[in-house]
Protein backbone atom coordinates (compact mmCIF):
# COMPACT_ATOMS: atom_id res chain seq x y z
CA UNK A 1 0.00 0.00 0.00
CA UNK A 2 0.96 3.40 -1.28
CA UNK A 3 2.39 5.46 2.09
CA UNK A 4 0.48 9.05 2.18
CA UNK A 5 2.84 11.87 2.00
CA UNK A 6 3.21 13.55 5.63
CA UNK A 7 0.55 16.91 5.48
CA UNK A 8 2.10 20.03 4.49
CA UNK A 9 2.70 22.44 7.95
CA UNK A 10 0.38 25.46 8.42
CA UNK A 11 1.09 28.30 5.92
CA UNK A 12 2.53 30.88 8.16
CA UNK A 13 0.34 33.69 8.89
CA UNK A 14 1.72 37.11 8.71
CA UNK A 15 1.51 39.43 11.82
CA UNK A 16 -0.95 41.94 12.45
CA UNK A 17 0.83 45.40 11.86
CA UNK A 18 -0.22 48.57 14.30
CA UNK A 19 0.07 51.76 12.17
CA UNK A 20 0.14 54.20 15.12
CA UNK A 21 -1.18 57.77 14.48
CA UNK A 22 1.38 60.42 14.99
CA UNK A 23 1.03 62.35 18.07
CA UNK A 24 -0.74 65.45 18.30
CA UNK A 25 0.98 68.76 18.48
CA UNK A 26 0.90 69.32 21.95
CA UNK A 27 2.38 73.02 22.06
CA UNK A 28 1.88 75.92 19.71
CA UNK A 29 5.52 76.84 17.81
CA UNK A 30 6.03 80.63 17.49
CA UNK A 31 7.81 80.25 14.59
CA UNK A 32 5.52 82.27 12.06
CA UNK A 33 5.38 79.64 9.25
CA UNK A 34 4.02 77.83 11.64
CA UNK A 35 1.50 80.29 12.50
CA UNK A 36 0.18 80.90 8.68
CA UNK A 37 0.16 76.93 8.07
CA UNK A 38 -2.26 76.73 11.32
CA UNK A 39 -4.24 79.20 10.17
CA UNK A 40 -4.54 78.47 6.92
CA UNK A 41 -5.65 74.87 7.94
CA UNK A 42 -8.44 76.41 10.10
CA UNK A 43 -9.53 79.06 7.91
CA UNK A 44 -9.94 76.02 4.98
CA UNK A 45 -12.09 73.89 7.80
CA UNK A 46 -14.73 76.70 8.47
CA UNK A 47 -18.08 76.73 6.69
CA UNK A 48 -18.57 80.91 6.55
CA UNK A 49 -18.51 83.33 4.02
CA UNK A 50 -15.20 84.19 2.41
CA UNK A 51 -15.73 87.55 3.95
CA UNK A 52 -16.03 85.63 7.84
CA UNK A 53 -12.85 83.82 6.72
CA UNK A 54 -10.73 87.23 5.95
CA UNK A 55 -11.95 88.91 9.43
CA UNK A 56 -10.85 85.55 10.85
CA UNK A 57 -7.40 85.32 9.44
CA UNK A 58 -6.75 88.98 10.19
CA UNK A 59 -7.67 88.50 13.66
CA UNK A 60 -5.65 85.22 14.51
CA UNK A 61 -2.52 86.84 12.87
CA UNK A 62 -2.38 89.54 14.98
CA UNK A 63 -3.47 87.53 17.96
CA UNK A 64 -0.20 85.60 16.94
CA UNK A 65 2.09 88.33 16.26
CA UNK A 66 1.09 89.65 20.22
CA UNK A 67 1.56 86.38 21.29
CA UNK A 68 5.18 86.35 19.53
CA UNK A 69 6.18 89.48 21.03
CA UNK A 70 5.61 88.00 24.41
CA UNK A 71 7.47 85.10 23.97
CA UNK A 72 5.12 83.01 25.38
CA UNK A 73 5.72 79.21 25.86
CA UNK A 74 2.58 77.68 25.95
CA UNK A 75 -0.28 79.80 26.12
CA UNK A 76 -3.29 79.60 28.76
CA UNK A 77 -6.51 80.98 29.51
CA UNK A 78 -4.75 83.89 31.11
CA UNK A 79 -3.71 84.38 28.09
CA UNK A 80 -6.77 84.90 25.92
CA UNK A 81 -7.74 87.13 29.25
CA UNK A 82 -4.48 89.25 28.68
CA UNK A 83 -5.26 89.40 25.03
CA UNK A 84 -8.80 90.63 25.84
CA UNK A 85 -7.19 93.55 28.11
CA UNK A 86 -5.10 94.46 25.45
CA UNK A 87 -7.73 95.18 22.70
CA UNK A 88 -9.68 96.74 25.72
CA UNK A 89 -6.86 99.44 25.94
CA UNK A 90 -6.18 99.43 22.10
CA UNK A 91 -9.37 101.48 22.22
CA UNK A 92 -10.96 99.49 19.25
CA UNK A 93 -14.59 99.99 18.72
CA UNK A 94 -16.49 97.12 20.49
CA UNK A 95 -17.80 95.14 17.36
CA UNK A 96 -13.67 95.03 16.35
CA UNK A 97 -13.25 93.60 19.38
CA UNK A 98 -15.68 91.04 19.62
CA UNK A 99 -14.52 89.83 16.00
CA UNK A 100 -11.08 89.11 17.50
CA UNK A 101 -12.44 87.11 20.25
CA UNK A 102 -14.70 84.97 18.15
CA UNK A 103 -11.96 84.13 15.80
CA UNK A 104 -9.90 83.26 18.64
CA UNK A 105 -12.72 81.01 20.38
CA UNK A 106 -13.02 79.25 17.10
CA UNK A 107 -9.25 78.82 16.68
CA UNK A 108 -9.16 76.74 19.89
CA UNK A 109 -12.24 75.34 19.54
CA UNK A 110 -11.06 73.38 16.30
CA UNK A 111 -8.11 72.91 17.95
CA UNK A 112 -8.81 70.82 20.59
CA UNK A 113 -11.51 69.15 17.82
CA UNK A 114 -8.05 68.25 16.09
CA UNK A 115 -6.54 67.25 19.28
CA UNK A 116 -3.50 70.05 18.47
CA UNK A 117 -4.22 72.07 22.04
CA UNK A 118 -6.84 72.37 24.33
CA UNK A 119 -9.63 74.41 24.36
CA UNK A 120 -8.29 77.81 26.67
CA UNK A 121 -10.82 80.12 25.36
CA UNK A 122 -13.39 77.80 26.22
CA UNK A 123 -16.00 80.09 28.31
CA UNK A 124 -14.50 83.52 27.46
CA UNK A 125 -17.09 86.20 26.93
CA UNK A 126 -16.44 88.16 23.68
CA UNK A 127 -16.39 92.01 24.43
CA UNK A 128 -19.69 94.02 24.70
CA UNK A 129 -20.71 95.55 21.77
CA UNK A 130 -22.90 98.89 21.73
CA UNK A 131 -26.59 98.25 20.45
CA UNK A 132 -26.05 100.15 16.41
CA UNK A 133 -29.21 102.25 17.53
CA UNK A 134 -27.10 104.26 19.77
CA UNK A 135 -24.52 105.07 17.81
CA UNK A 136 -25.80 106.12 14.65
CA UNK A 137 -28.69 109.03 14.31
CA UNK A 138 -31.71 108.87 12.46
CA UNK A 139 -32.80 111.65 9.72
CA UNK A 140 -35.90 113.76 10.03
CA UNK A 141 -37.79 114.49 6.53
CA UNK A 142 -36.55 118.14 6.07
CA UNK A 143 -33.15 117.03 7.00
CA UNK A 144 -33.87 114.01 3.82
CA UNK A 145 -34.90 116.68 1.59
CA UNK A 146 -32.09 119.22 2.25
CA UNK A 147 -29.65 116.33 1.52
CA UNK A 148 -31.56 115.71 -1.65
CA UNK A 149 -31.82 118.98 -2.54
CA UNK A 150 -27.80 119.83 -2.56
CA UNK A 151 -26.74 117.44 -4.59
CA UNK A 152 -26.66 119.01 -8.25
CA UNK A 153 -27.87 116.60 -10.97
CA UNK A 154 -26.52 118.25 -14.12
CA UNK A 155 -23.53 115.71 -14.98
CA UNK A 156 -23.37 111.97 -14.33
CA UNK A 157 -22.20 111.77 -10.62
CA UNK A 158 -24.94 114.24 -9.26
CA UNK A 159 -27.21 111.78 -11.42
CA UNK A 160 -25.36 108.88 -9.68
CA UNK A 161 -24.81 110.35 -6.42
CA UNK A 162 -28.84 111.19 -6.15
CA UNK A 163 -30.13 107.99 -7.37
CA UNK A 164 -27.72 106.15 -4.68
CA UNK A 165 -29.12 108.15 -1.73
CA UNK A 166 -32.44 108.74 -2.24
CA UNK A 167 -32.64 104.54 -3.21
CA UNK A 168 -30.61 104.26 0.19
CA UNK A 169 -33.21 106.14 2.22
CA UNK A 170 -35.76 104.39 0.47
CA UNK A 171 -35.16 101.05 0.39
CA UNK A 172 -32.50 100.54 3.99
CA UNK A 173 -30.08 98.82 1.59
CA UNK A 174 -26.82 97.94 2.89
CA UNK A 175 -23.30 99.15 1.38
CA UNK A 176 -22.44 95.58 0.97
CA UNK A 177 -25.42 94.78 -1.01
CA UNK A 178 -24.78 98.18 -2.90
CA UNK A 179 -21.38 97.01 -3.80
CA UNK A 180 -22.29 93.41 -5.62
CA UNK A 181 -25.46 94.83 -7.13
CA UNK A 182 -25.73 94.48 -10.75
CA UNK A 183 -28.10 95.81 -13.55
CA UNK A 184 -29.61 93.03 -14.27
CA UNK A 185 -30.57 92.55 -10.72
CA UNK A 186 -33.26 94.92 -11.55
CA UNK A 187 -36.36 93.94 -12.42
CA UNK A 188 -37.38 97.04 -14.32
CA UNK A 189 -37.61 95.91 -18.18
CA UNK A 190 -33.90 97.52 -18.45
CA UNK A 191 -31.97 96.17 -20.96
CA UNK A 192 -28.69 97.79 -22.74
CA UNK A 193 -30.54 98.37 -25.80
CA UNK A 194 -33.60 100.13 -24.21
CA UNK A 195 -34.13 101.71 -20.72
CA UNK A 196 -37.87 101.54 -19.93
CA UNK A 197 -39.66 104.07 -17.37
CA UNK A 198 -42.19 102.07 -15.56
CA UNK A 199 -45.51 104.23 -15.21
CA UNK A 200 -46.47 106.20 -12.12
CA UNK A 201 -47.29 104.11 -9.59
CA UNK A 202 -45.62 100.66 -10.32
CA UNK A 203 -42.48 99.39 -8.72
CA UNK A 204 -39.81 97.03 -9.39
CA UNK A 205 -37.56 94.69 -7.43
CA UNK A 206 -33.95 94.66 -6.70
CA UNK A 207 -32.84 91.25 -5.77
CA UNK A 208 -29.70 91.10 -3.52
CA UNK A 209 -27.60 89.37 -1.88
CA UNK A 210 -27.18 89.91 1.70
CA UNK A 211 -24.97 90.11 4.54
CA UNK A 212 -23.08 86.48 4.79
CA UNK A 213 -25.12 84.92 1.76
CA UNK A 214 -24.28 83.25 -1.22
CA UNK A 215 -26.68 83.86 -3.67
CA UNK A 216 -29.04 86.79 -4.17
CA UNK A 217 -32.33 84.68 -2.98
CA UNK A 218 -33.54 88.41 -1.45
CA UNK A 219 -35.13 91.42 -2.84
CA UNK A 220 -36.18 94.98 -1.86
CA UNK A 221 -39.05 96.88 -3.31
CA UNK A 222 -37.77 99.77 -5.48
CA UNK A 223 -40.91 102.05 -5.35
CA UNK A 224 -41.53 104.73 -8.40
CA UNK A 225 -39.71 107.55 -6.60
CA UNK A 226 -36.38 105.39 -6.12
CA UNK A 227 -36.78 104.15 -9.91
CA UNK A 228 -37.37 107.22 -11.72
CA UNK A 229 -33.75 109.00 -10.56
CA UNK A 230 -31.88 105.77 -11.01
CA UNK A 231 -33.20 105.36 -14.46
CA UNK A 232 -32.47 108.99 -15.33
CA UNK A 233 -28.85 107.87 -14.26
CA UNK A 234 -28.62 104.46 -15.80
CA UNK A 235 -29.67 106.20 -18.91
CA UNK A 236 -26.71 109.20 -18.96
CA UNK A 237 -24.16 106.58 -18.06
CA UNK A 238 -24.73 104.01 -21.52
CA UNK A 239 -24.80 100.73 -20.38
CA UNK A 240 -22.76 97.94 -22.66
CA UNK A 241 -23.91 95.12 -20.92
CA UNK A 242 -26.13 94.01 -18.08
CA UNK A 243 -23.80 92.49 -15.87
CA UNK A 244 -22.55 95.97 -15.17
CA UNK A 245 -22.40 97.07 -11.29
CA UNK A 246 -25.90 99.35 -10.34
CA UNK A 247 -23.64 101.75 -9.11
CA UNK A 248 -20.33 102.61 -10.64
CA UNK A 249 -17.11 104.50 -10.13
CA UNK A 250 -16.34 107.36 -12.57
CA UNK A 251 -12.77 107.56 -11.71
CA UNK A 252 -10.21 107.20 -14.52
CA UNK A 253 -8.59 104.64 -12.61
CA UNK A 254 -11.50 102.47 -11.83
CA UNK A 255 -14.14 103.44 -14.55
CA UNK A 256 -17.23 101.53 -14.79
CA UNK A 257 -15.69 99.14 -11.93
CA UNK A 258 -18.30 98.35 -8.97
CA UNK A 259 -17.95 101.02 -5.77
CA UNK A 260 -16.35 99.23 -3.04
CA UNK A 261 -18.27 100.13 0.78
CA UNK A 262 -15.19 102.30 1.55
CA UNK A 263 -15.88 104.72 -1.67
CA UNK A 264 -19.12 104.38 -1.23
CA UNK A 265 -19.22 105.29 2.65
CA UNK A 266 -16.54 108.20 1.65
CA UNK A 267 -19.11 109.33 -0.78
CA UNK A 268 -21.96 109.39 1.09
CA UNK A 269 -20.37 111.03 3.86
CA UNK A 270 -18.97 113.70 1.78
CA UNK A 271 -22.78 114.12 0.18
CA UNK A 272 -23.54 114.63 4.18
CA UNK A 273 -20.80 117.56 4.91
CA UNK A 274 -21.65 119.31 1.66
CA UNK A 275 -25.22 119.55 3.42
CA UNK A 276 -24.03 120.68 6.48
CA UNK A 277 -24.56 117.33 8.60
CA UNK A 278 -21.13 116.58 9.34
CA UNK A 279 -21.24 114.89 12.95
CA UNK A 280 -19.40 111.21 13.39
CA UNK A 281 -22.91 109.83 14.24
CA UNK A 282 -24.33 110.75 10.96
CA UNK A 283 -22.79 107.66 8.69
CA UNK A 284 -23.59 106.03 5.40
CA UNK A 285 -25.47 104.00 8.03
CA UNK A 286 -27.52 106.20 9.18
CA UNK A 287 -29.25 106.23 6.45
CA UNK A 288 -30.48 102.51 6.73
CA UNK A 289 -31.06 103.21 10.25
CA UNK A 290 -33.34 106.45 8.95
CA UNK A 291 -35.46 103.51 6.83
CA UNK A 292 -35.88 101.48 10.13
CA UNK A 293 -37.10 104.23 12.23
CA UNK A 294 -39.32 105.92 9.45
CA UNK A 295 -40.86 102.70 8.40
CA UNK A 296 -42.12 101.88 12.10
CA UNK A 297 -43.08 105.50 12.80
CA UNK A 298 -45.62 105.33 9.39
CA UNK A 299 -47.52 102.13 10.73
CA UNK A 300 -45.10 99.22 9.80
CA UNK A 301 -45.07 96.32 11.77
CA UNK A 302 -41.80 95.48 13.31
CA UNK A 303 -42.25 92.10 11.80
CA UNK A 304 -42.92 93.78 7.80
CA UNK A 305 -39.55 95.63 8.73
CA UNK A 306 -37.68 92.82 9.90
CA UNK A 307 -38.42 91.25 6.27
CA UNK A 308 -37.66 94.40 4.67
CA UNK A 309 -34.41 94.89 6.00
CA UNK A 310 -33.59 91.32 5.78
CA UNK A 311 -32.94 91.16 9.82
CA UNK A 312 -32.11 87.38 10.91
CA UNK A 313 -32.83 87.98 14.62
CA UNK A 314 -36.39 90.18 15.25
CA UNK A 315 -34.23 91.86 18.33
CA UNK A 316 -32.49 93.64 15.98
CA UNK A 317 -35.38 95.60 14.55
CA UNK A 318 -36.22 96.51 17.56
CA UNK A 319 -33.91 98.51 18.28
CA UNK A 320 -35.42 100.93 15.85
CA UNK A 321 -38.57 100.64 18.06
CA UNK A 322 -36.85 102.23 21.01
CA UNK A 323 -35.15 104.66 19.06
CA UNK A 324 -38.66 106.13 18.27
CA UNK A 325 -39.20 105.68 22.10
CA UNK A 326 -36.05 107.83 23.08
CA UNK A 327 -36.76 110.20 20.21
CA UNK A 328 -40.78 111.24 21.91
CA UNK A 329 -39.33 111.02 25.64
CA UNK A 330 -36.50 113.45 24.96
CA UNK A 331 -39.70 115.29 23.74
CA UNK A 332 -40.71 115.03 27.45
CA UNK A 333 -44.36 113.60 26.85
CA UNK A 334 -45.17 112.74 30.42
CA UNK A 335 -43.80 116.25 31.63
CA UNK A 336 -45.55 118.23 29.02
CA UNK A 337 -48.73 116.98 29.87
CA UNK A 338 -48.28 117.32 33.55
CA UNK A 339 -47.15 121.23 32.58
CA UNK A 340 -50.50 120.94 30.75
CA UNK A 341 -52.51 120.60 33.60
CA UNK A 342 -50.90 122.66 35.67
CA UNK A 343 -51.02 125.68 33.76
CA UNK A 344 -53.87 126.78 35.83
CA UNK A 345 -52.15 127.11 38.47
CA UNK A 346 -50.60 130.94 39.56
CA UNK A 347 -47.11 131.26 39.98
CA UNK A 348 -44.91 133.80 41.98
Amino acid sequence: MKQQPPPLPPYPQSKKIRISAPTPQKTLTTKSDSFTKLIDQFIEAQDVAISSKKTYKSALLQFFVWFEKRQIAKPTRETILEFKEWLDKKGLQPFTRANYLVAVRRFFEWAEGMKYYPNIAKGIKGARRLIRAHQKSAFALPQIQKILNSINQDDLEGLRDYALINLLFRTGLRLIEIKRALVSDLEAHITVQTIVQKTDGERALLWVRGKGRDGKDDFVVVTADALTPLVRYLEKRILKSSNEPLFASLSDRNWGKALTTNSLSRLIKKRLRYAGFDSKRLTAHSLRHTFGVMAISAGASLYEVQLAMRHTAPATTEIYLGDIERTKRQEGGPEQLISALMKSLVTP
